[in-house]
């Protein structure tokens, strides 16, 4: 079974059924105890760094998400579930994220021209991983978002995007850890390509 974090914040119901068209059990959860039961773990999230943390840490989440990382169960952030992994935002003022991986988050630069990025962009892969199996380098995926994340490894970094002239980081892996900042339930096949290859994981 596949658990999705339950935030209040971001389109859950679109991460669910994509699973579910995949063939694989999905479940919504905002209880602790639960989410430590499922197989793998997928955290979405959109809007303020900030906030989405409160909420997490309201609802108890934040120990229960580094937990489970800690299980060595297959985890997906997406989105701000990806930015929240690190240690800090500079998003309306500086907060602290779950600090599982080293490195922070700042807002594009306004030399890149309109912000938020927003729309389909392609990724190169810079690093080999089994969940880019089948997805060809070069491929487009949907984003949606004003901040990005500087790891303090670059070893972490599995693609990289450019947008205004400027090459950031689009996703990340590490261990049993991967997270995207695009919206895989958002972008068609190859979209659904990734789940599909990250559900794999579960073994």
């Amino acid at each position: 079974m596949i658990g999705i974090v339950e935030c209040g914040i971001g389109n859950l119901r679109s991460v669910q059924k994509a699973f579910e068209y995949l063939g694989f059990k999905a479940f919504l959860t905002n209880r602790p105890e639960e989410l430590l039961k499922a197989s793998a773990l997928v955290l979405p999230g959109v809007g303020a760094f900030g906030d989405f943390m409160e909420l997490m840490g309201k609802e108890g989440l934040v120990d229960a998400v580094k937990e489970f990382i800690a299980y060595g169960r297959p985890f997906l952030g997406i989105c701000l579930g990806m930015q929240v992994l690190f240690e800090e935002s500079e998003e309306f003022g500086l907060h602290k994220g779950l600090g599982v991986l080293k490195g922070r988050v700042v807002r594009f630069p306004s030399s890149v021209g309109k912000i938020p990025h927003m729309g389909w962009n392609s990724v190169e892969i810079v690093k080999d991983h089994p969940v880019f199996s089948g997805i060809e380098d070069g491929s487009f995926f949907y984003f949606v978002h004003s901040y990005h994340v500087v790891p303090e490894d670059d070893g972490v970094v599995l693609t990289r995007t450019e947008y205004g002239g400027m090459r950031f980081v689009s996703s990340v892996g590490k261990d049993n850890i991967l997270a995207f900042q695009f919206h895989p339930e958002k972008s068609q096949r190859l979209g659904l390509k990734l789940l599909e290859n990250f559900a794999g994981m579960m073994g």
